[in-house]
């Protein structure tokens, strides 16, 4: 080549592309995007998932969640669970509905659970994070027997969550909607409650603490030192015949509420607080310090109650 510099020019067959393209000689639209006319946005076909629970995908996910996922999961943190004496009773399908501040939460939750539940559990993952990319969808459905729902807009996700209910499937929902960007939970959609009244299956509230701590918004492993997380399950809740979604999302809330006291402080302490839906939102301040009230250590577990 000789040392002219090239020159930054497009050729004329190059020109005539960009302009059959409908764009000009720079790459730029000819007209601004808000004045180009509407038109509709195909909607995406939703990522195909019934392979996931057929008996070779079943066998594979045991291998990862059961020898891999479980094992990781309890030998970098220490899990607590209480109440999974409550769960003995339960058969059917139910809808378990818990908080989210960490992607700990999945495989602690599945962790906990009894064998006979935990392998018929679907879980409910944002199609818009989840199920992005083709790799991480096979990946997220095999490892979690996952499915796609749409956090803006129930689209046909609600539809094949009913469908898992009718087939004996039980699910596991987080119902507002992300993860906790700062430790503390957000207000309940209505999903999970819609569901239920629906279906007619009853849902199991849990709460999970620690795993922001443990693992915040942004973390890939667990911090060092073994953390304390803890799962911690209610009894059971069906809603009434004429009960409204509105009214039993709200019990889910207070449920989970109770549970999320009793475990900062006692039992007798979630039986006598007077709106237990606004202790897990937590305290109206500055951001920084709801971060710092999130991520406190727990008390020690061998604390005294009575002051000597």
């Amino acid at each position: 080549m000789s040392g002219r510099r090239r020159s930054g020019r497009l050729s004329l067959a190059q020109e005539v592309r960009l302009l059959r393209r409908g764009r000009d000689w720079r790459g730029r639209a000819p007209a601004p995007r808000s004045a180009a006319p509407w038109a509709r946005v195909p909607e995406a076909s939703p990522f195909p998932t019934a392979w996931a629970r057929t008996p070779l995908a079943a066998a594979a996910r045991t291998v990862a969640l059961d020898g891999v996922l479980r094992t990781l999961t309890w030998t970098q943190t220490r899990p607590q669970i209480h109440g999974a004496d409550l769960l003995d009773g339960v058969e059917g399908p139910v809808v378990f509905v818990a908080n989210h501040a960490s992607h700990l939460d999945t495989p602690l939750i599945l962790g906990s659970l009894p064998v006979r539940l935990r392998r018929r559990v679907a879980v409910a993952a944002a199609a818009d994070y989840f199920f992005d990319a083709r790799w991480r969808a096979v990946a997220t459905a095999l490892a979690f027997n996952a499915f796609p729902i749409e956090r803006h807009g129930s689209g046909g996700s609600l539809d094949l969550a009913a469908e898992l209910l009718q087939d004996g499937w039980s699910l596991l929902v987080y119902p507002e909607g992300t993860r906790s960007q700062d430790g503390w939970a957000r207000r309940f959609r209505m999903g999970a409650a819609l569901l239920c009244r629906e279906q007619g299956v009853p849902a199991v509230p849990l709460a999970v603490r620690g795993t922001y701590r443990a693992m915040p918004r942004g973390g890939m492993w667990p911090k060092p030192g073994r953390p304390a997380v803890a799962v911690r399950y209610g009894t059971p809740l069906a809603p009434d015949p004429d009960e409204t979604t509105s009214a039993f999302n709200a019990r889910l809330e207070d449920a989970v509420g109770r549970l999320w006291i009793e475990h900062d402080e006692s039992w007798w302490a979630s039986l006598r607080a007077p709106d237990r839906r606004l202790a897990p939102r937590g305290p109206d301040v500055a951001e920084w310090r709801r971060i710092w009230a999130a991520t406190r250590p727990d008390r020690p577990p061998n604390r005294t109650i009575w002051p000597r």
